[in-house]
């Protein structure tokens, strides 16, 4: 069972009954023992610093102090957990590169240091000494009455006189059942403003430690531009692959299939080396296919010379079903657009008419591309039997991650009996029209 914060276990009932009261001391306890010791080593260190600037080999040890409340956060973040389970991530972004100069820099920039020395400052100075104040009032005062009998025993029994907790005489067991009586009352009622304390310190801690609207919004970005870099890192490799394949391995490829075909005409029909080379002739040829579709599907060479339309009519021409493809607008071909934005939707365009003859058993797909208001939309409609689910394959998990980097959405609308239709919209803005070769007369 998922463990409640102490202050909503605090509204409820059982509040007594639960582990909060002995989580909150606890919380309380850890951060008055190592309060102290941040106290000890930090007048220590500052000092020792202080007296080492003279000879200019403190000033670096001063500089390191300004990140002394970096490691102390990130342990009050993780202590924080005993009284208020909800996770707090760390405020500091990730440097861009490599190595101790720049996570220095990075850090000795952010907001989110200076208010984590700031944080330590106070632990140090305030909030211990708080900690234990409370932790005595409210446990460690009803405990020595709670333990009068036990008091009165260890002195000797009856007759003789103590004063539990400093407050007034006791020699005799009743009295001292009186007071450890006493002493409970006061642990469960006490326990009430523990809690409470506990946590607000928790909450006064995630004000000052926990990211900032601001400093989330700058990770997001940071995590955006982290996957576009990511796609784009994705797109240049599935270019270079597709140029080696192209300009190595098909081109020997080819010289192999030539030098095949002249070898059997060398052959003395009939032959058996005859058939050797004829069987050897044909696998290569279909071997050169295979290779030629699989360049394709990396990366289409008639989506980087002519388009996105042109490479849907390609891919309408491969699909298993018939496919018509309608580029709508006022009556101009689409236009060129990011090479992200071509890519993502030829690759749904192929990733839906791929679905389509496995799965829907349609007898007709329909592709729609218009280009609007600087928005992109691809839809992919067929008249099969409906009841796609995206969440079943990873194809189409993985396209919707894809447009997600470039703020472009994937829509998937599949009702038992059909029709199934598929929807791509994204953001852009045409390009200028780039220079092509016309295509080759056929």
């Amino acid at each position: 069972m998922a463990r409640e914060s102490v202050w909503r276990e605090l509204r409820g009932r059982g509040y007594l009954r639960s582990s909060a009261p002995w989580r909150s001391a606890g919380y309380l306890l850890g951060g008055a023992l190592l309060g102290a010791a941040v106290f000890v080593v930090g007048a220590a260190l500052t000092a020792v610093a202080t007296a080492l600037t003279l000879v200019l080999v403190g000033i670096p040890l001063l500089a390191a102090l300004a990140l002394s409340g970096v490691p102390i956060a990130a342990l009050e973040r993780r202590r924080m957990r005993l009284v208020d389970p909800d996770p707090a991530p760390t405020p500091h972004r990730t440097p861009n590169t490599p190595g101790i100069h720049a996570w220095l820099r990075l850090r000795l920039t952010e907001q989110a240091t200076w208010r984590e020395l700031a944080h330590a400052a106070l632990f140090a100075l305030v909030l211990w000494p708080l900690d234990l104040l409370v932790l005595a009032t409210t446990v460690a005062f009803p405990a020595l009455l709670v333990a009068a009998p036990a008091h009165l025993a260890t002195a000797g029994g009856p007759g003789h006189d103590i004063r539990p907790a400093k407050l007034w005489l006791v020699d005799a067991y009743p009295a001292a059942c009186g007071t450890a009586l006493l002493g409970l009352v006061l642990l469960a009622v006490l326990a009430y403003p523990l809690g409470a304390y506990a946590a607000a310190r928790a909450a006064f801690t995630r004000l000052l430690l926990a990211p900032r609207e601001s400093e989330v919004a700058a990770s997001l970005a940071e995590v955006t531009r982290s996957r576009a870099r990511l796609v784009d890192a994705f797109e240049a490799e599935r270019r270079r692959i597709e140029r080696d394949l192209h300009d190595g391995a098909q081109q020997r490829l080819v010289a192999l299939t030539m030098r095949l075909g002249l070898a059997r005409l060398d052959a003395e029909p009939g032959s058996a080396l005859a058939g050797q080379l004829a069987a050897a002739h044909d696998e290569a040829g279909r071997v050169l296919t295979e290779l030629r579709e699989l360049i394709r599907g990396i990366h289409p060479q008639v989506l980087a010379d002519y388009g996105l339309a042109a490479a849907m009519e390609d891919a309408a021409d491969r699909s298993a079903v018939p496919v018509t493809v309608t580029i709508e607008g006022d009556g101009a071909p689409l236009p060129r657009l990011p090479e992200p934005v071509e890519s993502a939707g030829y690759f749904a365009v192929r990733e839906a008419l791929a679905n389509v003859g496995r799965h829907s058993g349609a007898t007709r797909a329909r592709v729609t591309a218009v280009h609007t208001d600087g928005v992109l939309r691809v839809d992919v409609c067929d008249d099969g039997r409906g009841g796609a689910d995206p969440a079943r394959g990873t194809g189409l998990t993985g396209l919707a991650d894809r447009l997600a980097v470039l703020d472009g959405t994937l829509t998937v609308t599949s009702p038992p009996g059909g029709p199934t239709v598929l929807s791509v919209e994204i953001p852009c803005q045409a390009q200028p029209r780039r220079q092509s070769q016309p295509p080759p007369a056929a």
